[in-house]
Parts: structure tokens; C-alpha cells; sequence
């Protein structure tokens, strides 16, 4: 009981090879989890301008913006069928 075996040594070695691996694979993922956090943040300061009335929520989110190919059903059914024949 008071020896590790050997999958205990196996398991540190594990774990000093990835937090020291040469690769840098904890430093990225430090990076992208610090991306996140101030993702996170700047979007709540957005929601917070937003209570306050700088922005309506209309303006930013669920206003359809009219696209070249959007057309209405009357326009859609009005148009020539181009009829091929083989």
C-alpha cells in the first residue's frame, strides 16, 4: 500500500508529458479558454448597453435582412416555366 504501481506511474508520466510536452498544446488551450472569457464578457456588456437602450433588440437580432434572391409568392409563381423537351 505504501508503493505505487506501476499504471500510478504511468499516469504522472501521462501528465508531466502533456503539461511539459514541448508542443505547447496547454498554452493554446490557455489562449483559446482566454479567447472565450473575453468573448464571454464583451457579450455581456452588450447585453447590459442594450437594458440600458443604447440598441433596440430589433435592430440586432431576429430582423430579416431582405436577401437578392428573396422573392414573394406572387412573384415566385408569376414567372415563365421554362418548358425543355428532349
Amino acid at each position: 500500500m505504501g508503493s505505487f504501481s506501476i499504471w500510478h506511474w504511468l499516469i504522472v508520466l501521462a501528465v508531466v508529458l502533456i503539461v511539459f510536452g514541448g508542443s505547447g498544446k496547454i498554452s493554446t488551450l490557455m489562449g483559446d479558454f482566454a479567447k472565450g472569457i473575453k468573448s464571454f464578457k464583451r457579450n455581456l456588456e452588450d447585453d447590459e448597453s442594450m437594458e440600458h437602450g443604447a440598441t433596440k433588440p430589433d435592430d440586432r437580432i431576429g430582423a430579416p435582412q431582405p436577401g437578392p434572391a428573396s422573392f414573394t409568392s406572387e412573384q415566385r409563381d408569376s414567372k415563365p416555366v421554362s418548358s425543355s423537351t428532349h
